[in-house]
């Protein structure tokens, strides 16, 4: 008797092949075959065409992302490939059963957005062991400014000088804020105006860029794009006195942002976009879409762009 071993994850249909000659089961027993069995069961074979061998990928992360258009119009490519099959865990599947009911997949496709169980999607990777197409684990330290800023400064990757301001009880050394009229103090650096400041956690857009009093003074307010605004400008000079803060030097970019695209280390496409710093109000074309322009990157800079996307183990980055 022989069988077809299953792959992992999946059951595969189980050959068998009992050889009773003409003296039948008594004297041969299961499992023996004579040569004109063998070839009555080769000239069986060759009829039957096998079934392709299927690649399972999965797609892990929240309806909004998961069923986007841009999402859908990458799927309905990647589904033109006769080896692969995709299969979309639902955001009632992934929130509310556990990892065991999920179902199996070869590859994995899975990023945090708001409200994602990311502690479930390390449990699946672990229980199935799926090819990652972007790294769940360093998922955790990409939500943490303090830790992506960390990442990148080990990676050698130019960043504006910044300092961290963590309202911590446990860490009394790293809470230290002297406020002047145009500069701060945090924890013995100083910032003059024009300064940033961000939240720790990057899921918190409210980024805060103050200006000296020889410019007006005040500050303007980023937030994510609400309609067509994505920032507004505020008398108050003051910084914020609770929770925890990078602030940084102020980059000037001529009112441009750049935004870069990688697909694995050795891609990268990149886009302009009046930046949200200017007047906060959005540029969108005729269909309604945020006006964007393509970059040529300098050698340099997709070579930052690669270091990038291999730090944070992030194909799609």
């Amino acid at each position: 008797m022989w069988s077809l071993p299953a792959s992992e994850g999946e059951s595969a249909t189980a050959h068998f092949f009992l050889g009773a000659g003409d003296e039948g089961l008594g004297t041969r027993g299961i499992g023996m075959r004579t040569e004109e069995s063998d070839s009555e069961l080769l000239e069986d074979e060759e009829d039957e065409v096998p079934p392709e061998p299927q690649i399972i990928v999965g797609i892990c992360a929240m309806t909004k992302k998961s069923k986007s258009k841009p999402m859908t119009q990458i799927l309905e490519r990647l589904c033109r490939f006769d080896y692969l099959t995709v299969i979309i865990l639902g955001e009632d599947v992934i929130l509310n059963e556990p990892v065991e009911n999920w179902p199996s997949c070869h590859c994995l496709i899975s990023f945090h957005s708001k409200g994602f169980p990311l502690d479930k999607a390390v449990a699946y990777s672990k229980l199935r062991n799926p090819f990652l197409i972007n790294d769940l684990a360093m998922q955790y330290y990409i939500q943490d400014r303090r830790e992506v800023y960390r990442i990148l400064q080990e990676e050698g990757i130019d960043l504006p000088r910044y300092a961290v301001l963590n309202r911590d009880p446990a860490r009394p050394e790293e809470c230290s804020l002297i406020e002047g009229e145009d500069q701060v103090e945090v924890n013995g650096a100083v910032f003059p105006k024009p300064f940033v400041e961000k939240p720790v956690s990057a899921e918190d857009h409210n980024v805060y860029i103050y200006y000296p009093s020889s410019a007006g003074g005040g500050s303007q307010r980023l937030f994510r794009k609400i309609g067509s605004r994505s920032s507004v400008y505020s008398p108050e000079s003051s910084v914020r006195k609770t929770g925890s803060y990078i602030y940084e030097e102020f980059m000037p970019t001529d009112g441009t942002d750049v935004k870069v695209y990688t697909v694995g280390p050795d891609y990268a496409h990149a886009e302009a976009r009046k930046s949200p710093a200017l007047d906060g109000k959005v540029e969108r074309d005729s269909e309604g879409k945020e006006i964007r322009y393509p970059v040529m990157l300098t050698a340099m800079e997709k070579l930052v762009a690669r270091k990038v996307c291999v730090a944070f183990k992030q194909t799609v980055c």
